[in-house]
């Protein structure tokens, strides 16, 4: 590993970009977001964007020539001009001084990167190729959009906001761990599908008060089209069977459609009794998964959805291909 992952705190901390045009804006704005003190340095001032920031005060613009002794009063540098020889200057420059520079586009005369982000926060997840491939850095992000649902944010929210209270509920770590398992078996996804943000809160807080009751929670239910095509399979199709302790197969499924299915679940083919197997495996706690297939399950897949809800066990139906 060639670079150091790390995550810097610059929340009231100065921070210096040079450059006034698109880039330039797009760095202001990562660091404006990030809670810094952004000084700006720039011969002409290009983009609306960083305009907009200057006439409302959120950055400082320096005037006049650079002047290096500026580095001295910043924790980062940040050099977005198309100037080869200023940026190399600049590098030097920061390099005597031990500040740490970012050269938009240049990762020789850089000391960190900028990687591409999804940002769920609090949660955050940064993807770096060390400058060697940004675009493939750029299109993992782009994968990862769209597999880290808007769900996982505000659910990490709640877990900060209420980690004193689950330490208290739950001091047995091996008890917390199952507790924090069950919290990311889905169960808080589909509250959010089904009512947003504060849909999930109140479900999450809810389980913070049964918390100690670990032994009597119940499990959780996907009910999973399957598909002749395993590639074509919805990233929530995908999650579910990768998540399932137990796979609860009707009877024309072949095992072609479990191809990206977690290898240690336990199967069962249901054999005309899937309710019955179902629910025996979600009063254990465990997270089941009913593949069937449309419209010859259908009727199953009703009974067990309805059953679900009545017990109280969360059930989501998820369909199989896009």
């Amino acid at each position: 590993m060639a670079l150091y992952p790390l995550f810097a705190d610059l929340g009231g901390r100065e921070v210096l970009v040079v450059g006034g045009g698109e880039v330039a804006a797009r760095k202001v704005a990562a660091l404006l977001k990030a809670g810094a003190l952004v000084r700006l340095h720039a011969h002409a001032v290009l983009h609306p964007d960083i305009a907009e920031a200057l006439s409302t005060g959120r950055i400082v613009r320096l005037g006049g020539d650079f002047d290096p002794a500026w580095l001295d009063a910043v924790w980062l540098a940040v050099a977005a001009t198309d100037d080869p020889a200023f940026n190399a200057g600049l590098a030097a420059e920061a390099g005597r001084r031990r500040r740490f520079v970012n050269v938009v586009d240049d990762a020789v005369l850089s000391t960190f990167q900028v990687p591409a982000v999804v940002d769920r926060a609090p949660l955050v997840v940064a993807i770096s190729s060390g400058g060697a491939a940004p675009m493939l850095a750029r299109r993992i992000r782009e994968q990862l959009e769209i597999a880290l649902g808007p769900a996982l944010g505000v659910l990490a929210a709640q877990f900060a906001a209420h980690r004193e209270r689950i330490r208290a509920q739950m001091p047995d770590l091996a008890a917390r761990r199952r507790w924090f398992e069950r919290m990311l078996d889905g169960r808080m996804e589909h509250e959010y599908e089904r009512g947003g943000p504060v849909a999930l809160e109140a479900a999450f807080v809810a389980e913070v008060e049964r918390a100690p009751d670990l032994e009597r929670m119940k499990g959780v239910v996907a009910l999973v089209e399957a598909s002749e095509a395993p590639d074509l399979y919805t990233l929530r199709a995908l999650r579910a069977l990768n998540e399932a302790d137990v796979i609860v197969l009707a009877e024309d499924i072949e095992e072609a459609a479990l191809e990206p299915a977690r290898r240690d679940a336990q199967r069962i083919r249901s054999r005309g009794n899937a309710l019955e197997c179902v629910l025996e495996a979600a009063a254990s706690g465990a997270r089941i998964v009913f593949m069937h297939r449309l419209p010859v399950d259908k009727a199953a897949r009703a009974s067990i959805s309805a059953s679900c809800h009545q017990a109280g066990i969360a059930c989501r139906v998820i369909p199989a291909a896009v």
